[in-house]
């Protein structure tokens, strides 16, 4: 039995084949015209309609990497349903590395957009309007903005159980409870009754090995549960729920030095880093407020008072 006729960006997306599409955002002042490559693949079969979605900031390149990855290893051929790949959202910002767009705006802040407002605010309205109504669930990938290390992680709210469940299949290191944040991608699609996934991992400006696989591998966990490709879902280990966090920030201005590994269960006083002045005179130490895990650490060598360096989980 044929599936009913899929539309998207006003063309019919044929069934058992490789679609491009571009999502046309504007031109720069030079007059070129620049879109957004947006990637469909569908199956013969009905089913779910998934979107991976990466560079929302354009210097979070790790998610550009993971869905490359899934392109090159043809996860995103579905046997059922459609899987759409928007492998650079913000393409402006990835051109030249920055994680705006051109008109300073942070892009993951100007959903659902308007048709008549900032650059920013209008691709976001594009989008909103003409790709998100057409998907059921979205993994949207991240990294931690600057040097701050994500370790690879999934962030849902807590009282999306829907959501919750398909973290626990994509099996990340760790799951952290995060409430939405307005005008955000994630907060526009809940609202929209989508399903949705963030992931982060890694930095800006990397592409992170480790990273990679683990959102290549949760990602493809995640389609064989909805039924769109064929295999085994893989569990690595029971994720660590991180149910209240913190940030650590810096006491003091100086050179810093980590002394633990990211990711880790630290104790109770456990020495995390070290912050001294380049001249000898001044050396001061970093404890771990309670047992907790750490699952970002700012990796810059040099920190002014105020700076967040470690994000830990909190007992409740």
């Amino acid at each position: 039995m044929s599936s009913k006729p899929f539309t998207l960006l006003g063309k019919v997306i044929p069934e058992g084949k490789r679609t491009v599409l571009d999502l046309k955002v504007a031109k720069l002042h030079t007059r070129t015209t620049v879109n957004v490559p947006v990637i469909i693949e569908r199956s013969t079969n009905p089913g779910p309609v998934v979107l991976l979605l990466a560079g929302i900031h354009g210097d979070e390149t790790n998610g550009v990497g993971i869905i490359r990855e899934i392109i090159n290893l043809q996860i995103n051929k579905p046997k059922n349903g459609t899987i759409i790949c928007i492998p650079v959202f913000n393409i402006f910002g990835y051109l030249i590395q920055t994680r705006e767009f051109p008109d300073g705006r942070d892009l993951n802040r100007m959903f659902p957009g308007s048709a008549t407002g900032s650059l920013a605010s209008q691709f976001a309205y594009q989008f909103t309007k003409e790709i998100a109504p057409h998907v059921d669930y979205v993994i949207d990938f991240h990294t931690g903005g600057g040097e701050r290390d994500n370790i690879s992680q999934i962030r849902c709210n807590k009282d999306d159980e829907k959501a919750l469940e398909l973290a626990k299949v994509f099996n990340p290191p760790m799951i952290v409870y995060s409430s939405n944040i307005a005008k955000s991608l994630r907060d526009t699609l809940n609202k929209m009754g989508k399903t949705i996934l963030l992931f982060e991992g890694g930095k800006s400006k990397e592409l992170n090995p480790t990273v990679i696989n683990e959102g290549v591998n949760g990602t493809k966990n995640v389609l064989i549960h909805l039924g769109l490709i064929e295999g085994e879902i893989s569990v690595r280990a029971t994720p660590v729920y991180v149910k209240k966090a913190k940030w650590l920030r810096a006491q003091h201005s100086g050179m810093f030095q980590i002394r633990v590994r990211n990711g880790a269960f630290v104790k109770k006083k456990e020495v995390l880093g070290v912050i001294q002045d380049p001249f000898g005179e001044f050396k001061k130490k970093i404890y771990a407020p309670e047992n907790c895990h750490i699952f970002c650490v700012n990796q810059t060598p040099i920190v002014n008072k105020g700076d967040a360096l470690f994000h830990i989980s909190l007992q409740e």
